[in-house]
């Protein structure tokens, strides 16, 4: 089987079951010739089971206007708000501090990720995830010990 030629590679981050052709999807796939009809479709069936997270696509547009996509893991930030319980992270996450990650939260966030992290093993994970939580303004409680 002959490959296809790549055109572009896109990576827009959506509202899992909530993808319509507006900015930024619309104008992000349409300069490429890509259906974005087809497109919202596709994503919105693939992600309606993960309803009200924000899910990572990466799209690869061919040479013919075709394409393929891939969904990954909700960003560590978002896992991190849920987990927490926040609505958002600290505008100064030094001063202010906005919730407290326990080893068992830190490790399981870092598990549920850890296929679309660049770490080898779960502690490596798990630092790549503390660090995203300590610049949101959240003390992670392996740290203070």
């Amino acid at each position: 089987m002959a490959r296809k030629r790549v055109t572009a590679v896109i990576k827009l981050q959506i509202q899992a079951g909530k993808a319509t052709p507006a900015p930024p999807i619309g104008p992000a796939l349409g300069q490429h010739g890509v259906n974005i009809m087809a497109f919202c479709k596709e994503y919105n069936e693939r992600t309606s089971s993960r309803e009200g997270f924000i899910i990572p696509a990466e799209i690869t547009v061919y040479h013919d206007r075709s394409y393929t996509f891939i969904i990954k893991q909700p960003p560590v930030s978002d896992l991190l708000r849920r987990t927490l319980g926040i609505d958002k992270g600290s505008g100064a996450p030094r001063r202010e501090k906005v919730g407290i990650l326990t080893r068992e939260q830190l490790y399981d966030v870092a598990r549920s990720k850890m296929k679309d992290l660049n770490a080898r093993d779960i502690d490596s994970a798990a630092a790549i995830v503390a660090g995203t939580a300590r610049s949101m303004g959240v003390d992670v409680e392996s740290e203070q010990q």
